[in-house]
């Protein structure tokens, strides 16, 4: 990143290296949409395949009511919420890394005066 042109102080702040933590927050921010893509990537490949396995009849059972079909989707429709929540998680750490630095830089700016 590039150097800060305001005066030291000796204010003793919580994040003494400001780039890392701008990085730290980058890389959590592209860890949330990798989790994320995967996540979706395989929800949607598992379901692709159970729907060519359902559409050929390989689930069907003589007999079966209207709830026993819908109860063979539950599984596939919560599959992608583990990848939802570590998305949420991740997102939140990276903007709260973000307004953590930013609380510093104004401590830091009234340390000043």
């Amino acid at each position: 990143m590039s150097e800060s042109n305001e005066p030291k102080t000796r204010f003793a702040g919580t994040y003494f290296d400001r780039d890392g933590v701008l990085q730290a927050s980058r890389v959590a921010g592209i860890f949330a949409w990798i989790a994320l893509a995967v996540y979706l990537f395989t929800s949607l490949t598992s379901f692709t395949q159970f729907m060519i396995q359902f559409l050929s009849g390989l689930f069907f059972q003589k007999g079966m009511a209207g709830i026993d079909v819908v109860s063979f989707f539950t599984p596939y429709l919560i599959q992608p919420l583990p990848g939802l929540l570590y998305f949420s998680g991740l997102k939140f750490v990276q903007h709260a890394l973000l307004i953590l630095l930013d609380i510093e830089d104004n401590t830091r700016r009234a340390a000043r005066k």
